[in-house]
């Protein structure tokens, strides 16, 4: 139930596969007084996932799925955010690639957080390759969903300097507090528009 009067929120779906650091943070800013969403649902594709303990914590629904059956899993998956009247999904260390079914059933709606500045350093590991390449400044992304790995229209990019004392575990640190606080700064602002 929304209190704030006036402000539409927006019914949202977050989509994780570990620790779910950006999941809490999302969490934390829905019920903030100004924000634009409200976490309605939660998926997990690992059961094991740490995120899955703290979302034991609270009332917010989740489900686990493990996409060995990718299109079966994705229709299941479709229902339920039918059914919730979910508008909006974030991925938030959501491991698994989303089908071009169900990204254009979406239509814009899916964003997702990704530690590089994007369009360098798409997919995985990104903080070793960043390392190894003797960069000077890595960062955050985040941006809007399509059907080319990490190729989505961006919101907005932090940017974060890399020292020469840093590795990935340290770099990793420093990138994931930014992440924090730009996911929600990207949701404003996106949502702003609609």
């Amino acid at each position: 139930m929304v209190k704030s009067i006036g402000i539409r929120k927006l019914k949202t779906a977050i989509f994780i596969s570990g620790n779910g650091s950006n999941m809490k943070n999302l969490i934390r800013f829905s019920k903030t007084k100004n924000s634009p969403i409200v976490v309605d649902f939660v998926l997990s594709n690992n059961k094991k996932a740490n995120g899955i303990i703290h979302l034991k914590k609270t009332k917010i629904n989740f489900k686990i799925f493990n996409f060995k059956q990718r299109n079966n899993d994705e229709k299941k998956i479709l229902d339920i955010l039918e059914e919730r009247k979910i508008h909006l999904i974030c991925l938030a260390g959501f491991m698994k690639i989303l089908s071009k079914n169900f990204i254009k059933k979406f239509n814009g709606k899916i964003l997702n957080i990704h530690p590089s500045l994007l369009p360098k350093y798409k997919g995985l590991n990104t903080h070793e390759r960043v390392i190894l390449n003797n960069e000077k400044f890595s960062g955050c992304t985040v941006h809007i969903v399509n059907e080319r790995l990490d190729s989505g229209k961006i919101i907005l990019q932090k940017k974060v300097k890399i020292s020469k004392k840093d590795n990935s575990e340290t770099l990793s640190k420093k990138i994931l507090k930014q992440e924090h606080l730009l996911y929600p700064k990207a949701l404003r602002k996106m949502l702003s528009k609609i």
